[in-house]
């Protein structure tokens, strides 16, 4: 009786929890209804589901929305999106209210504090090692550095790259596996280029990348690296290669005429007109562009209203090359092209067009255009059939260094004008390249006015009045040497023009030794080069965007080192600026002298020198004599890091150099690692002759050399700077700085060791006050000197080893 109670009182709430779950259900299906959650009904076009999307996922995006339940109805519009953009996932969920990847969106873990992106819930599992799921992209697709600077970024000028960061252990990797898999199978086809990046093994790579977090997903084009930071889905990714490239690289072509037209040629502000179209050009505007552009023209013939991926893809290949258009085969505006060109509208079709519009030079229709099938045909028609030279890089493809005897290849060049008076002349050319193509001809023409060094250097003169010329060029290496030959009779487009071109044309290909002149070219002009103004414009337009991507996209915590370093340099300007600000006012305070004080500066006190703000730590200089005593404890033997400054003198200038030394040097005495000495030269001449030839590139002393006498060189009033452990010297040579004395004291920067300046007092008597200043005014610049040494800015003359005791001692 008790069991049976149990089983009746359980029996309700078995029923309760059903109820719950289909409550639950009824509101989970009403939660995954993608038109409900995008707020849009079931006839809206895909431009209206993807404004709507991209309007919600910026305002619940958790990084910028931090109400709860903000990351889930992220979530909830991004899979809602994903099955709208989908027309087939569309189509099933109109039909069957599901599609077969449909999940009930729940609440997880999702990582937005760590990943840079979303990873898709469905495709969450774990295996038991990461290097399975990742074995085809590291074994195919990985990139070192070296690999990523010589090969990718060069490459990236012509195609998009794809880059994954990952590593090992990282469990978010895992999560985007699957997706990251599909999506390289679906691009690499393409042409977009895949790279994986292991932190593990290439950080350097992932540092210089900028991705200090894994999982991440980047692209690269043009050098560039731009950052994924949406949920990894498929449609995502390959939307974000889309938005990789360059906006206008097709052109949406109609046979509408009312649309407005536009004068490109004439217009002054061309490149902004370029950068800010909107509306697109018809048929007749898209093909006449060839000659000013100078490019062939290919329009691609498709039933879908967008342009594919995979002609996009094409159009960045080949931008410098061909300009591209795209015809939508679904609007009433195109008929009359589908009816002119007899277009099959059950396939897709692919016209090339050069210099004649009414018919194409080249057509290719096939139901699944492939990337290879795309290149070949793009690659066969590369060039106009006679190009404008326009720069040096497509003078080098269509005229080509000979390399073997067997692959000559000949340039026929027309130097002509783009004047109206030319126009009969050029299309005369262009008809003759038409009749007579050849595969090692190649033909082409410049404009005299915008290629003048190149067409001096072929005609041999300034003069531009001169009629069209033709020469047959053989380019012999890269440097610009060619052979050439003119034919005669220059180029008016006559028959008897022709005729002769044909001739030599034939007798070249009898005997190339016709072409008897050589030059060497210079490189051309590049005509499409754009201004200084506007690259500059560009590039601050990439850093602008780049900078706010950053900050739009990087958490706090990334930017925190960028932070720190910027606060940290303010911190110290500002310090610094108070710091400075107190410290001169300060010593403003300070520098007061009161008048005896001053009396006492001019009177050569010690404690006048100015040219340190080195505190002194004692109230005298102590100089010592460098004598057989004092030798080895002062020089040979000095502690590392300590120096001896010595003064070198004579008996009769000892007072005088003494006083001023002490007076220039009393600063300096705070300094442990300086001693001072004085060295008298009367005694020891020897030893100052023997260390001084170790420093001969110093003594350019001017001598005077009258009779071929040389006179021997007065050492008094130098300095010498003796560092006794390193075994190097510092030489300080005195200059006259005074104003005063005939001949001698007004030397401003003259040597002392000049007999001009120092003539013998026997053949130019002085009187005592006149020489004494001349002694005294040796060592004004010794302060300066004092200095430079202490910054160790000063040159320094090494020797092998000290000289002898017996040169130092003075002679019996």
């Amino acid at each position: 009786m008790a069991r049976r109670t149990r089983m009746c009182l359980t029996f309700p709430g078995i029923v309760v929890v059903c109820l719950l779950l289909l409550v639950g259900l009824v509101e989970t299906a009403n939660e995954v209804d993608p038109y409900n959650i995008l707020g849009v009904t079931k006839s809206a076009s895909q431009t209206e589901i993807k404004k709507v999307y991209k309007r919600l996922a910026r305002e619940w995006h958790p990084d910028k929305n931090k109400n709860e339940g903000a990351e889930d109805m992220f979530i909830k519009i991004t899979k809602s999106y994903e099955i709208l953009s989908n027309e087939e996932k569309r189509a099933k969920y109109d039909r069957y209210g599901q599609t077969d990847d449909t999940q009930p969106y729940g609440h997880g873990h999702y990582g937005h504090g760590h990943d840079q992106f979303y990873f898709d819930e469905s495709f969450f599992h774990f295996p038991f090692s990461n290097k399975g799921s990742q074995e085809f992209a590291d074994s195919k697709y990985a990139l070192h550095f070296n690999q990523y600077v010589n090969d990718v970024v060069p490459d990236s000028f012509k195609r998009p790259y794809l880059i994954k960061i990952t590593s090992d252990w990282c469990f978010s990797c895992i999560h985007i596996e699957p997706v990251w898999k599909e999506v390289v199978q679906e691009l690499e086809a393409l042409g977009v280029g895949i790279g994986v990046v292991d932190v593990g093994y290439e950080r350097r790579l992932a540092n210089h990348l900028g991705a200090h977090r894994t999982p991440s997903i980047l692209g690269v084009i043009n050098g560039k690296v731009t950052f994924f930071h949406y949920a990894v889905v498929k449609e995502h990714l390959r939307q974000f290669v889309e938005d990789l490239l360059p906006q206008r690289l097709v052109e949406k072509v109609n046979n509408n005429s009312s649309n407005k037209q536009h004068d490109f040629a004439n217009s002054q502000i061309f490149f902004c007109v370029c950068m800010f179209q909107v509306t697109d050009r018809n048929d007749l505007q898209f093909l006449n562009s060839w000659h000013e552009q100078n490019k062939p023209h290919v329009l691609l013939f498709d039933q879908v209203p967008v342009v594919p991926l995979l002609y996009k893809l094409t159009a960045f290949a080949y931008k410098d090359y061909v300009q591209f258009g795209y015809v939508d085969q679904g609007l009433s505006d195109t008929a009359n092209l589908l009816k002119q060109f007899n277009i099959n509208t059950y396939a897709p079709t692919m016209l090339v067009f050069k210099e004649s519009i009414d018919k194409p030079a080249d057509i290719i229709q096939a139901k699944g255009m492939k990337k290879q099938v795309i290149d070949e045909f793009i690659l066969n028609n590369k060039f106009l059939l006679v190009p404008r030279l326009v720069n040096q890089k497509l003078f080098d493809e269509l005229c080509p260094v000979k390399q073997f005897h067997r692959r000559r290849k000949y340039c026929v060049l027309l130097i002509t004008g783009d004047e109206e008076s030319y126009t009969i002349g050029n299309q005369a050319f262009l008809s003759f390249a038409y009749t007579n193509t050849q595969e090692v001809v190649r033909f082409a023409y410049v404009y005299q006015r915008l290629q003048q060094p190149l067409c001096d250097t072929l005609l041999k003169t300034k003069d531009s009045t001169q009629p069209p010329q033709v020469f047959i060029l053989e380019r012999r290496n890269a440097a610009g040497k060619v052979l050439y030959k003119e034919v005669a009779g220059g180029w008016n487009g006559t028959d008897k023009n022709k005729q002769r071109l044909l001739d030599e044309l034939q007798r070249l290909q009898k005997d190339p030794s016709i072409l008897n002149q050589d030059a060497m070219l210079p490189e051309l002009n590049n005509e499409f080069a754009s201004m200084f103004l506007i690259r500059w414009i560009y590039t601050a337009y990439d850093y602008l965007t780049e900078i706010i991507d950053d900050i739009l996209h990087n958490n706090w915590r990334e930017m925190m080192p960028l932070l720190s370093l910027i606060f940290s340099a303010l911190f110290i300007l500002f310090g610094t600026v108070v710091v400075q600000a107190f410290s001169d006012s300060s010593e403003d305070g300070k520098s007061k002298p009161k008048a005896k004080d001053g009396a006492k500066a001019e009177n050569g006190s010690p404690g006048s020198s100015s040219t340190s703000s080195r505190p002194p730590k004692k109230n005298f200089v102590e100089v010592t004599e460098l004598t057989d005593i004092t030798y080895t404890s002062n020089l040979v033997k000095l502690r590392p890091g300590h120096m001896n400054v010595v003064l070198v003198l004579t008996d009769a200038s000892k007072n005088v150099l003494l006083s001023k030394f002490a007076k220039e040097v009393y600063s300096f005495t705070g300094s442990l690692t300086l001693h001072f000495s004085f060295l008298n030269v009367d005694k020891h001449s020897a030893w100052m002759e023997t260390l001084l030839e170790f420093a001969q590139d110093a003594m350019q002393i001017d001598t005077d050399e009258d009779d071929g006498a040389r006179h021997k060189i007065d050492y008094t009033g130098y300095i010498l700077a003796l560092n006794g452990h390193k075994k190097y010297l510092c030489l300080f040579r005195p200059v006259y700085t005074g104003e005063e004395g005939p001949g001698g004291a007004t030397g401003g920067g003259r040597r002392s060791g000049s007999r001009e300046d120092h003539p013998p007092r026997r053949s130019m008597p002085r009187s005592r006050s006149t020489a004494t200043l001349q002694i005294h005014h040796k060592l004004d610049r010794l302060g300066l000197w004092m200095e430079r040494l202490m910054e160790g800015t000063l040159p320094r003359y090494y020797i092998p080893a000290w000289p002898g005791l017996e040169k130092i001692t003075a002679p019996k």
